[in-house]
This record gives structure tokens, sequence and C-alpha cells, in this order.
């Protein structure tokens, strides 16, 4: 059995380990992924990192067990002090994607002065998005977006008047039939957006640790991406004193890839 994983409660995470370099960074993946997503980073970085990538839970072989409860910054803090401990840990980078963002800035909202670098790509958690939000709404709303999710016609009614109203871009709405198109990948959907829903950040306070710690900051976003872009990204940076932002010639789901390979190009 896989022994790097983490029990919390009853709660799984599991996570590999790839690479020899001095530095630990802990890398979190998107919706739909798992942790072998990094491939890139540990086999390009992998003498200057130790890349512990982890499955986020719902995905991979991680197990977050009550649906009904939601993950607080609390439990994440308890999690990775087990991690951290386990590993002999002091200081760290960071990678967060897309969702793996959220996880990303929680990790620096708790432990600022032990984050060294911190690489978010096309990250949530900066520019909330709709569909996010409805998580957030009180259990009315959320049993109606369950309902969505488990008879997908009310989703695709929902998806074909966004369509015909121009309302949303297309790639958009290509990128939520692939997340929706099984009952598997629409229950995921549903239990991600409810048990995550509390990973929400006040960014001035996020810019703040950054400033204060000197942490450098690494953005990677898509000239393409459609789902989380640039423009997006400015919520958090403006407070940012000293930043780097790589817009690459890319849409949204290669970026890991992308910008891993933008680092060994300029390295």
């Amino acid at each position: 059995m896989n022994k790097n994983h983490i029990i919390f409660g009853g709660n799984i995470l599991h996570y590999s380990i790839q690479g020899t370099g001095k530095t630990p960074l802990l890398a979190f993946h998107g919706f739909g992924q798992s942790k072998e997503v990094y491939e890139a980073y540990w086999k390009l970085h992998g003498n200057q990192y130790t890349v512990f990538s982890f499955d986020i839970f719902y995905h991979g072989n991680s197990i977050w067990k009550d649906r009904n409860k939601a993950l607080e910054k609390e439990d994440w803090e308890h999690i990775l002090k087990i991690f951290l401990e386990k590993h002999e840990i002091q200081d760290f980078a960071l990678a967060g994607y897309s969702m793996g963002g959220k996880f990303a800035l929680a990790s620096l909202e708790l432990f600022p002065r032990r984050v060294k670098e911190l690489f978010l790509i096309a990250p949530d958690g900066i520019k909330t998005q709709f569909w996010y939000s409805l998580a957030t709404y009180p259990n009315s709303f959320r049993r109606f977006f369950r309902a969505m999710i488990v008879k997908p016609k009310y989703f695709y009614d929902v998806l074909k008047f966004t369509k015909k109203m121009g309302l949303v871009d297309k790639s958009i709405l290509k990128f939520a039939n692939s997340q929706m198109n099984t009952r598997e990948k629409r229950r995921r959907v549903y239990l991600t957006w409810v048990v995550f829903r509390h990973l929400k950040f006040d960014l001035k306070l996020i810019a703040h640790l950054i400033n204060t710690n000197n942490i450098k900051l690494l953005m990677f976003t898509g000239k393409y991406d459609k789902i989380i872009t640039a423009k997006n990204m400015m919520d958090l940076l403006q407070y940012v004193k000293e930043y780097e932002h790589f817009i690459l010639e890319a849409g949204h789901n290669t970026l890991i890839k992308d910008s891993a390979e933008h680092l060994a190009s300029n390295q």
C-alpha cells in the first residue's frame, strides 16, 4: 500500500514524492486531475525541488468521508502540520493550479513564515467564479444546485440558454460540459464545490503576508484562457509589491506543463 498519505479523522490525503532537490515543493492540481499532473515539474526541476504532489480530496486516492462537512482551514492546518512533521520540513515552496490554487493560498495563509516561493498557475481563489459562489448560498439554493447535478437536464438547459443568449464564452461552455458529462463527474463537481466552500481569502491579507515575508511570487496565466484570466489576477497582484507575471501562449488546460517548461527555458 502507498505509504505516502496522511490520515485525519478518517479522511485520507495521498501524495507522491518525486525529485531530489533541496527545496520541498508542495503542489496542488486542478479539478478532475490527480497528483501525476505535476510530472513536468519533477522531471524538469527535480534537481532543485523535491516535489510533493497531492491528490486533492475527491480526486485520485484521497478521501473526504463526510460530504456534509466542509473542509475548514483549521482542518487543513492540522493535516499540513502532520505532513510537515512527518517529513521534517521547515521551509517550503507552494504550487497551485486552478482549483489547487485554493489549497496553495490556504497553506500560505496558515504558514506564511515558512513559505519561500509561491507558484500560482491560473489559480482559483482570487477571482471567485459564479459557480463556486453558489456553494456558499443557503441550503435551499444548494438543494436546487444538487438537483441540477443529479438531473443533468437542468444543467444542460442552462448551458443552452447561456449559449443562445451569448452570455458566456464558448470555451467556458465547452469546459463546463467536459466536467459534467458523466454522473461521476457531476457528483465530484457538487462535492468539491460544497466541501471546499470555506476556502475563501482576504486578498489584501494574502498580499500582506507575501510582502512582509518576502515570498517570491510567480504567476502564470494563459493568453487564451477564458476560465481564469490574466486580468482577474490583478485582484491580488495590485497589492503585491514584487512579483513576476508570465502570460503564456496557452489556454487553461496545459498551463502546468507550460509553466514548468517556461521556467526551465529561462534558468
